[in-house]
């Protein structure tokens, strides 16, 4: 396998570990991602999908080795970046590559903006640690990048504060502060959470575009498969800090193989269908220190049977490019008996 061959990203059994007790001793803790192992090429879209609680955003925040105290990457876990493994490197080679090569755009614009700086100055703030321009050629290329994300009057917007912009044009100078360094892979968590439909939509066709023009890699947290259909390649779909389907888009919509997959894909609203009431998965997301045995999708799974009560699945293969984590790909007419 050549250099260009290899993924960009690759992650391997990843695990993110709280403390349980008191203290904030790691003598017993609860792992929020457990063995979590994906890739990403590049130039590729892939949508890392799962409600809330299910380890999406701590598996994007460890890539910058970003992990909120006390919680800490285990030993064991690997994550290697274009060649560089980023749990091994020293902090100055770290900041390095931070913005520079990986970038990540927040849930949350206004928290993840300074509200007492200018937006132009936050991006400006960017090109100053990671190059050698002056301050003339700084401001110039902050400009052009407000611009080439879709903000009308940029100079005059730059010097504005985040305060003073819509939610929308929020969430632009968050991807123009993501790209203004040209990073071959951008994470981006649920970047339109907080948007209505229109903007959403506009905001989804910004990324499209930026990553056609600049061929990166996009990881794309979100929950919404409807975003899923629309922006990924590949889908990876988490549930309890675990990977339990993994296939490309258009296989994992067609024929999805995990009741989990199945319940997201249920409960999308469809267009010329009257329902009295949206479908739901029944039940929530078991917080990581209090997972059942066996099977963590068990209690809300509508074909459990026995063997899911006591022996974890595996990640079994279901395709040339499709996994799935259920004991139904083991024995498959238990789909036929009659649900819970």
């Amino acid at each position: 396998m050549t250099a260009t061959d290899a993924p960009l990203l690759e992650v391997q059994a990843l695990q993110i570990a709280f403390p349980t007790s008191g203290g904030g001793t790691m003598a017993s803790v609860a792992r929020a991602v457990d063995g979590v192992s994906f890739t990403v090429a590049r130039g590729e879209t892939v949508c890392l999908v799962g409600e809330s609680g299910c380890g999406k955003s701590l598996t994007a925040l460890s890539l910058l080795r970003l992990v909120p105290s006390p919680g800490r990457i285990e030993s064991g876990s690997r994550i290697m970046f274009d060649g560089s493994d980023m749990l091994t490197l020293d902090d100055e080679r770290l900041r390095a590559i931070r913005g520079q090569h990986m970038a990540m755009i927040f849930q949350e614009p206004m928290t993840a903006l300074n509200p007492v700086l200018t937006v132009g100055s936050q991006i400006a703030e960017v090109l100053r640690v990671h190059t050698t321009l002056s301050r003339q050629e700084t401001w110039t290329r902050t400009v052009d990048m407000l611009t080439h994300v879709g903000i009308a009057d940029a100079a005059a917007r730059a010097k504005q504060y985040p305060h003073e912009l819509s939610g929308g044009m929020r969430q632009r100078v968050m991807i123009a502060m993501a790209l203004i360094m040209s990073p071959k892979l951008v994470i981006a968590d649920e970047p339109t959470t907080a948007l209505d439909v229109t903007i959403q939509a506009q905001i989804l066709e910004l990324l499209r575009h930026l990553r056609e023009r600049t061929g990166m890699a996009l990881l794309l947290i979100t929950h919404d498969l409807g975003v899923v259909a629309e922006m990924a390649s590949r889908v990876i779909v988490m549930y309890a800090g675990r990977v339990v389907e993994e296939a490309n888009v258009v296989d994992l919509f067609a024929a999805p193989r995990h009741p989990y997959t199945e319940g997201l894909l249920a409960a999308i609203p469809k267009l010329g269908q009257e329902e009295d009431r949206l479908q739901t998965i029944a039940g929530s997301v078991p917080p990581p220190d209090a997972l059942p045995s066996g099977c963590t999708f068990r209690d809300r799974c509508p074909y459990a049977f026995d063997r899911c009560a006591t022996e974890e699945p595996a990640l079994l293969q279901v395709g040339s490019a499709h996994r799935a984590r259920c004991h139904l790909v083991e024995e498959p007419a238990r789909r036929e008996a009659p649900r819970a």
